[in-house]
């Protein structure tokens, strides 16, 4: 069993910037990846980014992000807090969403509970 908590949500008007964490109950060394995703109202769950832990050996780092992010978005890890990060830059309105965190460990995805990040003046 994984248990995630998510931090880092809040209003914020367009262009400014939020860092989200997201710290895991157990080591995030042996996990395959991790990654946010975010729904937005009367949207569906969506990509956001993604990055290979160290148990996607041929991986390890590699990262993916939704098109719509590309270069505002980051994703990044703290191996040893058990905390993944994504520092938003630049944010816009459509950005506005419920963010969760997910993690893939053994084969099975676990999700956090949800941090709203609003974007609006």
């Amino acid at each position: 069993q994984v248990q995630l908590v998510e931090s880092g949500g809040d209003l914020v008007q367009p262009g400014g910037s939020l860092r989200l964490s997201c710290t895991a109950s157990r080591s995030i060394f042996s996990f395959y990846a991790m990654g946010w995703y975010r729904q937005g109202p009367g949207k569906q769950r969506e990509l956001v980014a993604t990055i290979s832990m160290v148990a996607s050996i041929s991986s390890e780092g590699k990262t993916k992000y939704a098109d719509s992010v590309k270069g505002r978005f980051t994703i990044s890890t703290d191996n040893f807090k058990n905390t993944v990060y994504l520092q938003m830059n630049s944010l816009k309105p459509a950005d506005t969403a419920v963010y969760y965190c997910n993690a893939n460990y053994l084969g099975h995805d676990y999700w956090g509970q949800g941090t709203q990040v609003t974007v609006s003046s």
